[in-house]
């Protein structure tokens, strides 16, 4: 008896290593699973706060259409269009990942004091838009929202400034790199999605399982338009490391805006700087009429 005893004790402390090494292994492997699966999920999210709009222009006394673009692919886009009875030039805003245009107030204001007439738009499954978000997909919506500026307002593109903000920065260089716009701003973006997996998950080889692309710098590298990079070195979601690769990417003439502050509120913290820095480049670069 004491000798079967022993055996099954052996037995079991054989088991135990190997019992260890697979809890370590599903440790690793699950979460890489996941990041592999739900890589979209993590990128867009369209109900981070919510798709509900529940704030509009009128809350900060703007005049503004709602106005609805076709995509190529047929999704309807939803979106607003806020005049300017002075207007030195039109301003394409293309948003963060998260939430929906009626969380953008704050910038539609300031684009307002700066004298622009704005077009901002809902990607596809955003807010009140139409479909699902993809990488292809929200390419497609930043082309329908030029093509409607200059189709249906009869905008040039030499009276067109395209602005896009941390994911939006991806997708105004996308059309940079298409069309000769007056201007292109890109504002507290990353230079590819692969590059910040990386230093967000540096344990996990996602370079190879990255189907989402969104390279900011390789679409600037190769811009029709003057470059206006804006970043802060307070930016604790993207590294300022990103904006700066951005700048030295992009071909001239460009220029580079330092914030301070945040990555959601920089840019209102420093609110005069930020004026400052963008009424300049516009002035270098709108079409006076």
């Amino acid at each position: 008896m004491t000798r079967t005893g022993l055996g099954r004790r052996r037995v079991n402390r054989s088991v135990f290593p190997q019992t260890i090494v697979v809890i370590l292994a599903l440790i690793y492997l699950v979460p890489l699973a996941l990041l592999f699966l739900f890589q979209e999920r993590l990128v867009h999210l369209p109900n981070m706060p919510g798709r509900e709009l529940t704030a509009t222009p009128e809350r900060i006394n703007l005049e503004y259409e709602s106005v609805t673009v076709e995509t190529g692919d047929g999704i309807e886009l939803y979106g607003w269009y806020l005049p300017h009875e002075t207007a030195r030039g039109t301003l394409l805003f293309l948003h963060g990942n998260a939430g929906n245009i009626g969380h953008r107030l704050d910038s539609l204001e300031l684009f307002h004091e700066l004298g622009l007439t704005v077009l901002i738009i809902d990607y596809r499954g955003y807010g009140r838009s139409d479909g699902s978000p993809s990488e292809q997909g929200l390419k497609q919506d930043a082309e329908a929202a030029l093509r409607y500026l200059q189709e249906e307002r009869g905008a040039g593109l030499d009276e067109i400034v395209v602005f896009g903000r941390s994911l939006g920065g991806a997708l105004a260089a996308h059309l940079a790199a298409r069309e000769a716009v007056a201007g292109v701003i890109v504002e507290s973006s990353f230079t590819s999605v692969p590059d910040l997996a990386a230093e967000l998950y540096p344990i996990y080889p996602v370079r190879w399982l990255a189907r989402l692309r969104y390279d900011t710098r390789a679409a600037l590298a190769d811009s029709r338009a003057p470059v206006l990079v804006v970043h802060s070195p307070d930016d604790e979601i993207i590294p300022f490391a990103h904006g700066k690769r951005l700048y030295q990417a992009a071909p001239d003439p460009k220029q580079m805006l330092e914030l301070r502050g945040d990555h959601n509120t920089g840019f209102l913290r420093h609110r005069e700087l930020y004026l400052e820095g963008l009424d300049g480049f516009l002035s270098d670069h709108l079409r006076r009429r």
